[in-house]
């Protein structure tokens, strides 16, 4: 893939930490590479009992927060998008951050194929069979071993995943309101059938430590690039910490959506497609509700740039509703952004349905 000498990318690993302050460190990751203060990274990662729901997920939709509250389970929001998931000690999370033009990839799902093919060309050599499975996940047998997402900012890349080492599934059943639907999608009973730990295909968990040699080797051998061990530096800790406080570490930006339906006069729909369900929130505004006053997106899917779900929201408002699809396919193709899951059909979809609904 790459021309010349092989690229040298910094390894580090936050080790375990509370799960704010690890998504306040993703944050400051992107934007020290940004700011070329860090080099091309791979950043290893744990948790304590945790739920991560996607950047543009409405929370007590998805978490079971009576339950999550009453055991002491961390309630996050993730910068990137996809759907709810429950971590704790026994899985390991791993992440890239790069400069666009280290690995010359162009588009999100490119990305995600290549980062999926080498992060399951390392597990392998674990001795299981572990594939990628188009559009972001990492399986073994059919089930879910690495689940993966990301976006581009700009010049930089951000890309994530998980490896399942131990996992009880009863846990994360308990935290977590699965929709029948995303079941039923993939032809399952239960959302334990979905996914497999290594402990399970092993006989016996390996040790982080193992896991995390093999996916730096998958990572070299498929990527093309040479990891080596380096510090974490005080900036990157520094800016971090900006970011708890600031925002990723308050409750407001963990419950900034939560349940939008319960407002008076909001009409919600939503859409299910091959890459995951779309809900849209909508206020209409004029004398027969004419006009879109504001319109609230959210879901599982992962888009690129990050900030492309609020240009849209945006982009909507004072929308004719009889204009209201045209204008959202119209968005997709003026705009210039990557969609890895959902399609611009699915948005004006959902919209389609929410403004077909009966208000709150």
């Amino acid at each position: 893939m790459n021309r010349g000498a092989s690229p040298t990318f910094r390894v580090i690993d936050t080790g375990l930490r509370e799960g704010r302050r690890q998504i306040a460190f993703d944050q400051a990751l992107v934007e020290s590479r940004q700011a070329n203060a860090i080099p091309d990274t791979i950043r290893f990662l744990r948790f304590p009992p945790t739920v991560l729901i996607g950047r543009h997920q409405a929370l007590s939709r998805e978490v079971r927060l009576d339950h999550c509250r009453a055991h002491g389970i961390g309630l996050v929001r993730r910068i990137t998008g996809g759907g709810a998931i429950y971590f704790d000690e026994g899985q390991l999370g791993w992440s890239l951050v790069l400069h666009r033009a280290t690995l010359g990839i162009a588009s999100l799902g490119d990305l995600a194929r290549v980062l999926c093919e080498a992060a399951a060309a390392g597990l392998s050599t674990l001795g299981v069979d572990a594939r990628y499975r188009p559009r972001n996940d990492i399986e073994v047998g059919g089930r879910k071993l690495s689940g993966t997402g990301g976006f581009f900012d700009g010049d930089v890349v951000f890309y994530q995943g998980t490896v399942l080492v131990d996992l009880d599934p009863a846990r994360m059943l308990a935290a977590l309101d699965v929709p029948r639907a995303k079941l039923e999608r993939k032809g399952l009973d239960s959302a334990a059938q979905r996914v497999v730990t290594l402990r399970e295909l092993l006989g016996a968990a390996p040790p982080i430590e193992r896991v995390q040699q093999a996916l730096l080797a998958g990572f070299a051998g498929r990527l093309g690039i040479e990891p080596a061990w380096g510090p974490i530096t005080e900036g990157e800790e520094a800016l971090a910490l900006h970011h708890f406080d600031e925002e990723i570490g308050t409750d407001a930006f963990v419950h900034e959506i939560d349940d939008p339906v319960s407002h008076p006069g909001v009409r919600s729909g939503s859409h299910t497609g091959a890459g995951g369900t779309v809900t849209a929130y909508v206020r209409l505004e004029g004398r027969n509700d004419e006009r879109i006053r504001e319109v609230l997106v959210t879901g599982d899917f992962f888009v690129t740039p990050p900030r492309t779900v609020y240009d849209l929201e945006a982009a909507l408002r004072g929308t004719p509703v009889a204009d209201a699809q045209a204008n959202v396919r119209r968005f997709f193709e003026r705009a210039g952004v990557g969609l890895l899951t959902a399609s611009p059909d699915d948005f004006a979809a959902a919209i389609a349905q929410a403004l077909a609904a009966v208000p709150a």
